[in-house]
Order: C-alpha cells, then structure tokens, then sequence
C-alpha cells in the first residue's frame, strides 16, 4: 500500500512538473528576446485555455457577463448567510471578544519529554476557577491566524482592485462591494471552523489543515470518500499553482514596480538588473520568515499587518478629513450609482458585477486559503476560528476597499485623472488619489504596497506548502523543497512581466472556489453543530 501511495505521488510532481514545462520552454529559443517574454509566449495558449475554463463567463446582454465562479462565490455566500442565521450580524460582538483572547485561556502547561523519540507532550494543570481549554493543540494564537489570513487577502486588491471597479462600475460599485464582503463574512466563517474541526496535529505539535483535509475527511464521514479524496488533491494542486503566481511572483512584481518607480520616475526605464536585486533581497527576507513556519509568520504578521493597515487607513483618513464637506457627496453618489447606474458602466447588472467580483477577488472567501492559516490556531473549539475568521472580509472589504473608494470617488468628483466607464490603472489612479489631497502620499503607498506584497507572500508560502505537503508527504525534504522553489519564484517574478503565467495562477485560486463551496454545503450541518458547541462553552464564562 505505501509503495502504491508512493507512485501516485511521484505521478502527481511529474504532473506538476509538466505543467510548468512551458514555462521552461524558452530555453530551446535563441536569446533574441527577453527571458520573460519567451516565457510568456510560450505559455499563453495554456494559460489562455486554463482561464476560459475556470472564469467561463453567462453573457447578460449589453456586453455585460458574469463568471460562473463568481455565481457560485455569491449564492454559496447567500446560503450560509441564510443557513446559521447571520451569524456576520448574530455573531460579530462574540467574534471581537474571541478573537482579543476573552475566552483564549490556555493552562499552565508544563512539558515533558518522552526519552525514547524526544517527541514533546503537554500536560495541562486546570486552573482553579477558570473552565478547563484544551488550547494548547496549535501553534498560533487566534490573533496571529487573524492576522496571518488578513496578511494574505489585504493586499494589492486593497489598492488597486477597488480602483478598476470603480472606473469599470461608477462609484456604484462600492455598495455592492461592500454587500459582498458582508455576505463572504458567512463563508470564511464556515469554511475556518471546519479548517480546525479536521485539522491533523503531529506528535511535535505542527497542523496540517485546510479543504484539503476537511475535503478528504468531512466527505468521507458522510459517505463521499471518493469524491472526498478527487476534491481535495485537485484543491491542493491548484493551491500549490496558485502559491507561486498570485501568492508571490504577481505580488513580487508589484512591488519591485512600485519601489522602484519611486526611484526611476518611470516603469519604462527601469532595468532588469534593478528589479532581480530588489527580488533577491525580498526573497532573502521572505525565506528567513517562512523557514520558521506558521509560528514565525504569525509573529511577523501580527506586527506588519496592524502597521500596514493602520498607515494606510491612516493616510485615507487624512484626505477623508482634508475633504470631509465632499464625503456626503461622496456616499449620495455610491446609493445613487448602485440602483440608477450611468449607462456607460454596464446599468445595474454590470455594477453589481463589479461590485461582487472586486470585492470577492480580494478578500478571497469561498476560496478556501483562509482554513489552512486558521487551522493552525491553539484551540479546541473549531467554531472559535469561524468567529474569528468572520472578521476578515468586514475588515478587509467593508473597512479598508470602503476606504479606498471614498478617496477615489471623492478626489475624482470632477473627473480628474478616471473617467467612469473606462477601466484604470489600479495602483496608478489610487497613488494620484491620494497625492491630490496628501503631497508625498506616494511614499506612503509605496511603502503599503511593499508591505502587502510581503505579507501576501508570506501567508500564500504557508498555504502552498501545507497543500505540497498533503499531495507529497510531510518530510522535511518536501517542506525544504517547496521553500526553496517558492523564493526562486519571489526573484522570478520581481525581475520578469508574466502575464499569462499570473494569469493562470489566478484561474488556478479561483479553480479552488469549486470543490472547496460544494464540500462546504455538505459540511454545513457540521459547523451548526460546532458553533453549538461553542456557543454554549462560552456561556460558561
């Protein structure tokens, strides 16, 4: 049987290996043109062909179509939402209390070693007056899994997704995003609980979780082992794909733009040499955190990701307050765009679209990452990760995309640098928002950018290899393997523009949305019963 199980997984890298064939295929062409754009060309086709697949759009008339996956993303969304009764409502005042730690009471854990195979055990004396938590299983506080999940949804969407909805849909566009982060608080509280209720902890306290495992268990418990087992190693390959691309080398390139933008004055000029530095000492920086695992990346976060939001909500806050007598306008124009929408941002149907894409593009609920970063917390109440986890498309969209749009839709009251209708430069349009009421307001944005990148990359490490992990084994040749490969990719991707390979990484997060929304309309009797669980443990206190 071990033999057996060894094959499929060497079957699975040679796979794996193919598909990144034509990504290496430039080397058999003559070095006329840039390494990156041989890359690119040969990968197009696939990438082209991958991408029809996954974001298959239904024309709705006027030019205006909506992906499947978003379909699916939306009414998934609407169903839990529905089904444990608003829990994004019911449960938010419970959620804030979970996550500052109220009922996060570990015992004094004392440690013991076993002379044989050194492997650590813990052994918990109960605290008078205090209720017995079994909290030592995990390696992260719920704090850290919080900022560890957000590290990888507040992001570069955060900047410039909202400004591509917002030039695509009118100022519109924002009350649907913001809907949509509403109703994708019920999914990721779903999908978390879940994450920890089986998560699989090793002898020396490291978890593996995530859809891969409560794909392959849950089903299986519920007599769908097969389809359990075809669900969650497709996940788990298109979570490693979606790691290297829209996890790092998209995010790499970003930031190696914008930074040295800042320095050049013009993206054009900006030589490769430049940008394969600023990629070596990035991956330098990411390898030395992720090396440390999901504990050195919840430490790191837990302080990079409350700074970076805070400097960026802050400058927001500044051209908010330097424009405050326009914020009324402001929000007249978002209610009034949402239901009598101009025409040349698609009508009512194209804003909604809009509104829902950016806004489940960005905080990724439904995707499925978050469970892998939450399944690693110290508890023993999996639906204290779905309270938690419920807070990151509330602060991730209807926080920090709100933000973003009021400064836009407020800056640009006369159509000074995006005219509605006609699709921006995300990052470009948001940097001259923000310096039309904040002199030096680049730096700002460039340093949140860098900071973004960062901590994306950091997250999306941890969640490709737990998924390289489920598909390969979980020995410390695998783990350092994956390590390697993904800081290869950080340089790869600051020094190279791969269109279609980021393309296709997109196709390939979003191919996660299918069996990870399926497993969880399945599942959803569990988390009820687990919240019930939990509901009544913190009533206790």
């Amino acid at each position: 049987m071990t033999s057996k199980i060894l094959k499929i997984k060497q079957r699975l890298l040679l796979s794996l290996l193919v598909l990144l064939t034509p990504i290496l295929s430039f080397c058999q062409e003559p070095a006329v043109k840039g390494i990156d754009k041989q890359i690119d060309e040969a990968f197009t086709p696939f990438s082209n062909f991958i991408q029809s697949i996954i974001f298959f759009s239904i024309p709705l008339g006027d030019n205006v179509s909506i992906p499947i996956v978003l379909i699916v993303l939306i009414l998934g969304a609407l169903f839990f939402t529905l089904y444990f009764g608003f829990p994004n409502i019911k449960h938010f005042g419970l959620a804030i209390k979970t996550v500052r730690g109220d009922y996060y009471t570990p015992s004094v854990e004392s440690q013991k070693f076993v002379p044989d195979d050194n492997v650590r055990e813990s052994v918990l004396d109960d605290m008078p007056g205090t209720i017995r938590d079994e909290a030592h299983e995990g390696e992260v506080t719920p704090f850290q899994a919080l900022t560890a999940a957000l590290s990888a949804t507040v992001g570069l969407g955060n900047i410039a997704s909202v400004a591509v909805a917002l030039s695509l849909g009118g100022p519109g566009a924002t009350f649907w995003m913001i809907l949509a982060g509403f109703l994708g608080m019920s999914t990721k509280f779903a999908e978390c609980t879940l994450g920890v209720k089986y998560r699989e902890i090793d002898a020396d306290g490291t978890v593996h979780g995530g859809p891969m495992y409560y794909l392959r268990k849950g089903l299986a418990d519920k007599g769908l082992g097969t389809l359990g087992k075809v669900f969650a190693v497709f996940f788990a390959i298109m979570c490693i794909g979606g790691s290297f691309g829209g996890g790092n080398m998209f995010q790499a390139n970003q930031a190696a733009i914008q930074f040295l933008n800042v320095i050049y004055g013009d993206p054009t000029s900006i030589p490769t040499s430049a940008k394969t530095v600023f990629g070596v000492i990035v991956a330098a920086l990411v390898g030395i955190v992720i090396i440390g695992g999901i504990k050195r990346i919840g430490q790191v976060t837990e302080k990079v990701v409350p700074f970076m939001a805070v400097l960026y909500v802050g400058a927001a806050l500044i051209v908010l307050g330097l424009n405050v007598n326009l914020i009324p306008t402001a929000f007249g124009l978002i209610f009034e765009g949402a239901f009598a929408p101009m025409a040349i941002t698609g009508g009512f149907i194209g804003v909604l679209i809009q509104g829902f894409q950016r806004a489940a593009f960005s905080n990724e609920a439904g995707v499925g990452s978050a469970a892998i970063a939450h399944s690693a917390v110290r508890t023993s109440h999996p639906a204290s990760e779905g309270m938690v986890a419920l807070l990151e498309p509330f602060i991730d969209t209807i926080i920090i995309c709100t933000m973003t749009a009021l400064v836009l839709i407020i800056t640009n009251i006369e159509g000074q640098f995006m005219v509605y209708g006609q699709k921006a430069d995300g990052v470009s349009a948001t940097s001259q928002a923000f310096a039309s009421s904040l002199p030096g307001a680049e730096y700002i944005l460039t340093i949140a950018v860098v900071l973004f990148a960062f901590s994306t990359m950091l997250s999306w490490s941890y969640y490709g290899l737990q998924a390289w992990k489920f598909l390969f084994g979980k020995s410390k040749q695998a783990d350092i393997t994956y390590k390697l490969l993904f800081c290869l990719f950080v340089i790869i991707g600051a020094a190279a523009s791969l269109d279609s390979v980021i393309g296709f990484s997109d196709a390939m997060i979003f191919a996660m949305v299918f069996p990870n929304i399926i497993g969880l309309l399945i599942l959803a009797p569990v988390v009820k019963e687990e919240v019930t669980k939990y509901i009544n443990f913190t009533k206790k206190y």
